[in-house]
């Protein structure tokens, strides 16, 4: 009697690709980020700062209009949580880039 053995099994991969689309818009908005850090960064902190707001309300629109299952990583909370703290965070930032007086000599 002969018992074949297991296959071996390959190591995972240390990236796992996004099994829905939440998981893909919530990369992008980590990329939008990421971005907006960078110009801060670099000097233009308005463009920056509009850049990470600009990600909380993508986040929050997709959010808003997917399912509980397809939302993936970008659901956190129950959806109008998560909807309404992503909206909330977005447009202060946004609004304060925009309000923020310049400073002389700055």
């Amino acid at each position: 009697m002969s018992v074949d053995p297991a296959p071996p099994r390959l190591p995972e991969p240390p990236f796992r690709r996004p099994q829905t689309f939440g998981g893909v818009v919530y990369i992008a908005v980590v990329a939008m980020a990421l971005i907006g850090l960078v110009i801060v960064v670099a000097g233009p902190w308005r463009t920056g700062v509009i850049w990470l707001g600009s990600g909380l309300l993508v986040a929050a629109v997709t959010r808003l209009g997917l399912s509980e299952h397809a939302a993936g990583m970008l659901r956190v909370r129950r959806k109008w949580s998560d909807v309404l703290m992503l909206t909330v965070a977005g447009i202060a930032l946004v609004v304060l880039a925009i309000v923020v007086p310049n400073q002389p000599g700055v």
